[in-house]
């Protein structure tokens, strides 16, 4: 095993204010690769707004505008979330839930059709951070 240092002691990572951390189970169980591109942005969406208990108040509208998304991506992505055991909404509040045991192999709405190019995900997800507030 590779011995571990911290590179800048100075910029350790804190956690202040809000709560957000997606466990190495995410990439390493298949949880990643079993999510769509617009699937994944509403999950770390979320995984970054929501408080120490998963849960954030964030209404469709905002959502969308941050995201970018159109009403129906946004539908989809939820649903498909939910369906998927990731994720409860009560209509009003949002809970990132503990991972379940495996991904599960409910079919992604959001695959990226033949015309599109991928996008890296690095790149997906700064552009829907820039500027976000807290609600």
């Amino acid at each position: 095993m590779i011995p571990k240092k911290v590179l800048n002691p100075q910029r350790v990572r804190q956690i202040n204010g809000g709560f957000s951390f997606i466990p190495h189970r995410f990439v390493f169980d298949g949880f990643l690769a079993a999510l769509g591109q617009k699937e994944l942005l509403l999950y770390l969406f979320l995984v970054v707004v929501s408080d120490r208990n998963g849960l954030s108040f964030y209404s469709y509208d905002s959502i969308c505008t941050l995201l970018e998304l159109n009403l129906d991506e946004y539908i989809a992505s939820r649903d498909s979330l939910i369906k998927k055991d990731l994720l409860a909404f009560d209509g009003t509040l949002f809970q990132v839930l503990e991972l379940p045991q495996k991904p599960s192999q409910v079919p992604t709405p959001s695959r990226r059709s033949e015309n599109e190019n991928p996008v890296p995900i690095a790149r997906v997800i700064q552009q829907s951070l820039k500027g976000i507030h807290h609600e």
